[in-house]
């Protein structure tokens, strides 16, 4: 079977929710990357097998998002394009079919990639007023808590699956405002280096003054202290852990990546940047979904013969500061290694708790970080996972193609 390679990896600027972004399509900001993609690599989009994008929050937007984003980035109609929702595994999801897809050998060459507008999620009535309604109030309900947010089997946010996490494993309040203070100081300190301006493709914005030039993630909040976050309350229990400071946020973006065969690459003289060693998935009971990532790291470990010490870096998405820790003090026990190692090699630019959140695009976003990292600092093997709604967690293991 041939090798599995990552060529290309790039993202969009993430948006606050009801900020820059606010009023672009995921379709259209999946096409800004997918169209600069296909520009760096000098590739005619023709050549592509197909296009795979995760997206969550479709209702309203229209037919297949994926095909909007491939048509719009200057994709030939004659690839086909489909769509992803498995909720925040969603963008990861996408790379993980192209992978088996190429090692299968029925592709050679896939864009695969995740975009979400949470800004653009609508308000939704009940289909059941298709059949008339005589009198009496009716209900709209919110399309992002709903279909993106809400714990369907518990009938609760997200927020409370984190609560729970933090009541197993006894995680204080402070413990998790210290997390999440030092992933707001990273990726400050990130934007203001410039250490994310090579994964990033400008967003051109148009207005009545101009063009604005959007290149930077807005989210960040510079002067984020344990002190500041302390003074915020409790946001879904009254006497709860988790806050609006120690979770992640509400986003917009698009990311996407290259995946390319050993034959695609000499054809097209594409430059591999990683090689996708194994991927993993695994499920945990609803209650405590942040914790899907432990049983889907064990199994991508296992199909990469290695162990988590072998592990030079790893991105794992910041759902929320108590659903963090609570992956890190699991793996630490499953394989050995301290919560301290653990942690000093974890999103080293910070994570979704200060860079964002935009759920269908995060599981890609993080690999694409991920690689970048990689590639700057001579990384051998990068490992990126998330947990997902419903209870499950994806992962994936990259090998740096510079490093022996």
């Amino acid at each position: 079977m041939s090798k599995v390679f990552i060529t290309s990896a790039k993202r969009t600027p993430i948006g606050n929710f009801s900020g820059t972004l606010k009023g672009m399509s995921p379709g259209e900001l999946g096409a800004i990357v997918v169209k600069n993609i296909l520009e760096e690599s000098k590739l005619d989009g023709a050549k592509l097998d197909e296009v795979v994008m995760g997206n969550v929050l479709s209702a309203g937007q229209g037919q297949n998002v994926a095909r909007q984003v491939s048509l719009k980035g200057g994709v030939p109609s004659d690839v086909p394009a489909y769509g992803i929702n498995m909720v925040c595994g969603s963008g990861m999801k996408a790379v993980m079919n192209a992978f088996t897809s190429v090692k299968a050998g029925l592709s050679n060459l896939v864009i695969a990639g995740g975009a979400e507008s949470m800004s653009q999620a609508p308000y939704l009535v009940s289909g059941n007023n298709r059949n008339g309604v005589k009198m009496g109030n009716q209900v709209m309900v919110d399309h992002m808590i709903k279909d993106g947010l809400w714990d369907v089997y518990n009938d609760y946010h997200m927020g409370i699956t984190a609560e729970n996490i933090a009541e197993k494993h006894g995680l204080t309040r402070e413990e998790q405002d210290a997390f999440a203070a030092g992933s707001q100081q990273r990726a400050v300190k990130a934007v203001e280096e410039g250490l994310f301006d090579d994964e990033i493709v400008p967003v051109v914005l148009k207005s009545r003054k101009g063009e604005v030039v959007f290149d930077k993630d807005e989210y960040p909040k510079a002067g984020t202290t344990e002190e500041t976050l302390g003074k915020l309350r409790p946001a879904f229990k009254k006497d709860g852990t988790v806050t609006a400071g120690n979770a992640s946020g509400l986003n917009d973006s698009a990311s996407a990546c290259l995946v390319a065969s050993e034959e695609a690459v000499k054809e097209n003289g594409l430059t591999p940047l990683v090689e996708v060693v194994s991927v993993g998935q695994g499920g945990v009971d609803p209650s405590v979904m942040g914790l899907g990532p432990v049983p889907a790291i064990r199994n991508a470990l296992k199909a990469a013969n290695l162990e988590l010490k072998d592990i030079d870096v790893l991105e794992l998405n910041e759902a929320f500061a108590a659903q963090s820790l609570g992956v890190v003090t699991e793996l630490a026990e499953e394989h050995g290694v301290s919560k301290e190692e653990i942690l000093s090699k974890t999103n080293l630019n910070g994570g979704a708790i200060a860079i964002g959140h935009p759920i269908g695009a995060s599981g890609n976003r993080i690999i694409v970080t991920l690689i970048h990292l990689m590639k700057k600092h001579g990384y051998k093997y990068g490992l990126a996972s998330l947990c997902i709604g419903g209870g499950m967690g994806t992962a994936v293991i990259l090998r740096n193609t510079d490093v022996e």
